[in-house]
């Protein structure tokens, strides 16, 4: 009869346990929908539910192959948007309970909205589906994709003929493109491949592929030191110059209430990197030492006027005519110049 109360007694202290259990993941996986949407900011603690604290004698948060046991959100393991965590319960009954858990990281900061006024408006050749655009002097470049149509082309600001045409092959989607020196840079959209041209002939110097990081090319643009580019997601990626295979850093972008996480079009522009959102109708001022989206623009009264009969008709082109801006967007018949209040 003893034996029989022994097991008994071990069977309702492992029923307890793994209901104990249950309750801590329970009240983690609420926890973690709670503050899904709310997020945080970089120096918050995770305050989590009695259930877990009162229950575990250690808890860590993995991140990959990181590993911190500080509940504080540290940028040396978190960064601006999504954060994919585990976190790691070990009870004081001696269990291992891990779950699964995605952590919104915000800046403490409100974007500006910043003013801007239309100053002038210049021809574009609606044909064209605009992934790069740049300017130097008075001459455009600009790359356009999708398939069997893409190309480099150089025109003057002003007018929609083509200076020099520059087409790829049928199977090459063009993407993002940026100006080093005497060279152009230009990513493609699922490719793999990124090509080198000459600035004043158009005529292709090399190729390379995309980094190993990369699943899409899409925006690019130049600092000075690195090319800068944008994969479709939230995080910025600093190539090596010299070999833009190499990513020499990654640095993700936030904003105050949305991560932005598809980023297309780059423009750099006095310490500051220029970014639309696809299919979103502004343009973002980030500051690219920590990604902090300082600033937009609304441009949804000239984006309404673009897309009206094909909403793939996006905002999509980003340059700078000395201080003022230059607006335009795939398929648009228009570049509009804006002076930044």
């Amino acid at each position: 009869m003893k034996k029989h109360l022994i097991a008994g007694f071990a069977a309702i202290l492992l029923l307890a346990s793994c209901t104990n259990d249950e309750d801590i993941l329970n009240a983690l996986a609420d926890y973690n929908n709670s503050m899904e949407e709310k997020g945080y900011h970089f120096g918050d603690k995770l305050n989590l539910p009695k259930e877990v604290t009162d229950n575990a004698e250690s808890i860590s948060i993995s991140f990959g192959d990181k590993e911190t046991s500080s509940l504080m959100i540290d940028p040396k393991f978190f960064t601006f948007g999504d954060n994919e965590v585990t976190f790691n319960i070990k009870t004081k009954g001696g269990e291992i309970l891990n779950q699964d858990a995605t952590i919104n990281v915000f800046t403490k900061n409100q974007e500006q909205n910043i003013a801007y006024e239309i100053v002038a408006e210049y021809p574009h050749d609606p044909n064209n589906f605009v992934e790069g655009f740049l300017i130097e002097g008075n001459t455009i470049y600009e790359s356009d994709g999708l398939a069997k149509a893409s190309q480099l082309i150089k025109y003057t600001l002003g007018s929609t003929t083509p200076i020099i045409t520059e087409k790829q092959p049928a199977d090459i989607f063009s993407e993002g493109c940026a100006i080093v020196g005497d060279k152009i840079y230009q990513l493609t959209y699922q490719n793999k491949i990124g090509f080198v041209y000459d600035k004043n002939t158009l005529k292709k110097i090399s190729e390379f592929p995309l980094p190993n990081e990369f699943g899409e090319g899409w925006g690019l643009t130049y600092d000075g030191k690195n090319l800068i580019a944008d994969t479709g997601s939230n995080d910025l990626y600093f190539l090596d110059v010299n070999d833009p295979s190499k990513v020499v850093k990654t640095v993700a972008v936030g904003g105050n209430k949305e991560i932005y996480s598809q980023i297309n079009e780059l423009e750099y522009h006095n310490g500051f990197i220029y970014a639309n959102v696809w299919h979103k109708p502004y343009i973002l001022k980030i500051n690219p030492t920590n990604g902090e989206t300082v600033g937009k623009f609304d441009f949804t009264k000239i984006t309404e006027e673009n897309t009206k009969n094909d909403t793939e008709h996006v905002l999509n082109g980003i340059a700078f005519k000395g201080d003022n801006m230059l607006v335009t967007g795939k398929n648009w018949s228009k570049i509009y110049e804006v002076a930044i209040k």
